[in-house]
């Protein structure tokens, strides 16, 4: 078996929106691991999905109190991956000590379950840098499954200088493609951006042209967010991109949206909004060769532009990330 990697195993990753775990298991992949996830009176848990006994997984089984048993023999598993029944034994007979699954940390927090296969280096998982605000309207876009590696996803969303060809007519506009040069920080670990300066015909959905302005921020290797404010206003919109690395050629995106302004727009307009612009990254990332991005900055050609990317590339580099890097 491949060793995880020794960055992202030991942090939250998204996995299911937590309205989706009800009272069956569900299957899940974080980092190339099989995952069952399940909810009991208590809390969420996760589990290898895999029974000791003949290699069923445990997602196929169901939920009885607060253990989950698995659809073969009816084994029954407590959140902390004990065997607490074992049917055919007679009673009274000791179950045996290697009857266990093996058990991950798991968090329900931000209406999202969060799963850490290692040992996790917080004891809660975060979105942002500040968290979301609950004074702005919230809204999730997602998940959406791409069959591309995570540092794929993460790179393209924080390329501003493919909203003016990629989603030409919504983000951006061909005849306005010259990039401010911006600056990238790097302040305990975590990067953020000048603000740059971007046309937009129809930004949010609502068909209003504007100049944006850009501030990106990276906090984690594969969750990074970025602020758009309105030129002459006080509209400001927070977008959060939180990516499950299920293996390395497939991701899961989630996302979080918040806003100041058009407090009364149904939120379904900014969500089919997304859903476009989703659909035009896809034909990208799914298509981008070599499939794993390269921290060799020699390997491609970099511009002004790419300032961000580049310094993304250097973090995942010096992190010592190596899951759906080349």
């Amino acid at each position: 078996m491949t060793a995880l990697d020794p960055v992202l195993k030991d942090l939250w990753h998204p996995v299911l929106l937590a309205a989706d775990l009800t009272d069956s298991p569900v299957a899940a992949e974080v980092l190339g691991l099989k995952v069952v996830l399940y909810r009991s009176s208590q809390s969420v848990h996760a589990l290898k999905d895999l029974c000791i006994h003949r290699g069923v997984p445990l997602s196929l089984g169901r939920v009885r109190g607060d253990e989950i048993v698995c659809a073969y023999h009816g084994w029954s598993y407590s959140g902390c991956g004990a065997c607490t029944r074992i049917p055919s034994l007679p009673a009274g007979t000791a179950i045996p000590t290697k009857a266990r699954a093996i058990a991950y940390a798991c968090r329900e927090r931000y209406g999202i379950i969060w799963v850490c296969v290692g040992a996790p280096l917080t004891e809660e998982p975060e979105i942002g840098l500040r968290g979301p605000d609950p004074a702005f309207r919230q809204v999730y876009m997602g998940p959406y499954e791409l069959a591309a590696a995570a540092p794929r996803v993460i790179e393209n969303f924080l390329d501003v200088s493919h909203l003016m060809y990629v989603h030409e007519g919504m983000l951006g506009d061909s005849e306005y493609s010259e990039i401010n040069d911006y600056r990238v920080h790097e302040v305990d670990g975590t990067l953020r951006t000048d603000v740059i300066e971007v046309y937009q015909p129809d930004p949010d959905g609502r068909g209003i042209g504007v100049v944006s302005l850009y501030t990106y921020e990276v906090y984690h290797p594969v969750s990074v967010s970025l602020s758009k404010g309105t030129a002459g206003t006080e509209h400001i919109f927070y977008l959060y991109l939180l990516v499950l690395p299920k293996n390395e050629a497939s991701s899961v995106a989630f996302m979080l949206m918040e806003r100041n302004y058009a407090l009364d727009e149904p939120d379904e307009r900014f969500v089919a909004f997304q859903d476009v612009l989703l659909e035009q990254d896809r034909l990208i990332v799914e298509s981008q060769k070599p499939e794993l991005l390269p921290l060799d900055l020699q390997a491609e050609l970099h511009l002004k532009c790419d300032r961000l990317s580049i310094a993304y590339r250097r973090m995942l580099q010096e992190a010592g990330v190596t899951f759906g890097t080349a």
